[in-house]
């Protein structure tokens, strides 16, 4: 898997796991979704993700 394949899989397994948990446990964790999603439209406009350069670091393949 490439960097870009890690990214989507990470993405979706918080948005699935933080949607369980404000419907099973606490409604706060929709936080967590919504800063999912505001990370991966900012990083539409600036080029930039966080999670994209821990990857990098952890020596995941372009």
């Amino acid at each position: 898997m490439n960097i870009n394949e890690y990214l989507r899989l990470i993405a979706g397994t918080v948005v699935i796991a933080s949607t369980l948990a404000a419907v099973y446990v606490d409604p706060m964790w929709l936080w967590l979704t919504g800063f999912v999603g505001l990370n991966l439209f900012q990083s539409a406009f600036t080029k930039w993700c966080p999670m994209i350069t821990l990857l990098r670091r952890l020596g995941v393949n372009e």
